[in-house]
């Protein structure tokens, strides 16, 4: 889920997403969007009608990108489905699928390498996740060779956090970070999202961490901080 200038975005499915203004001058920079944990659902999110009048959307085009490969995800029986890595236990961090890691990280990069391309500067690129789509964002982001507008992940952990350091890019030490996150979060609890920004604060990075009393979902407050925060990037 994703807001430009109060402008509301949602993963409808599994894919990733760029969004840009209809008429707009100068149009916000494209937000890269990774979907939620295969395992979940997308999270709900409040229908335009539900919001106030400062965040309801104007006409936005949403253009669907790429979307996650098939394969066979261990935690779900071996069922073949979309997912941009394999989960094989509920305790992500011990048994990391490293490959699918990798792999979805060149899809991302190749994604943001078709927007560098259409003349969208690394600088005016922001990338977002939810769930398992916000562990891709993290993985992504922080390894980027170019300075990135920012990193949005909601709702999730950093994956190979102990390999972070020695492939960090010092391009994005600097790099505006939000996390947010359920404390009532049922499928990556809230104590994960945790040490994952403590991991990040220990390795010198600014991250500022927001937490809600919900599950693994989103929330209106945490929509509104999230159309503050970008806005700040986008201005």
């Amino acid at each position: 889920v994703f807001t430009v200038n109060g402008i509301i975005g949602s993963v409808v499915a599994p894919m990733l997403l760029t969004g840009s203004l209809t008429a707009s001058s100068p149009p916000p920079p494209p937000v890269v969007v990774s979907p939620p944990v295969a395992a979940s659902p997308p999270p709900p999110l409040p229908t335009p009608s539900a919001l106030p009048p400062a965040v309801s959307p104007p006409p936005f085009e949403f253009n669907p990108r790429d979307y996650a490969n098939t394969m066979p995800v261990t935690i779900n029986g071996g069922y073949v489905m979309r997912s941009w890595y394999d989960i094989v236990a509920t305790d992500l961090t011990r048994r990391e699928d490293e490959g699918g890691l990798r792999a979805s990280q060149l899809q991302v990069e190749a994604l943001i390498a078709r927007e560098k391309a259409r003349g969208i500067p690394a600088s005016r690129i922001i990338l977002a996740g939810f769930s398992q789509g916000g562990a891709i964002a993290l993985h992504t982001a922080l390894r980027h060779p170019l300075r990135l507008g920012g990193l949005l992940a909601l709702s999730t952990y950093l994956p190979l956090a102990g390999q972070l350091a020695s492939e960090a890019s010092a391009t994005n030490r600097d790099l505006p970070i939000l996390m947010c996150h359920g404390t009532r979060d049922p499928v990556l609890p809230a104590k994960l999202g945790e040490d994952s920004r403590d991991a990040l604060r220990a390795m010198g990075y600014s991250v500022q961490w927001q937490d809600y009393p919900m599950e693994h979902q989103v929330c209106l407050e945490e929509i509104e901080l999230i159309g503050s925060w970008l806005r700040l990037r986008l201005d």
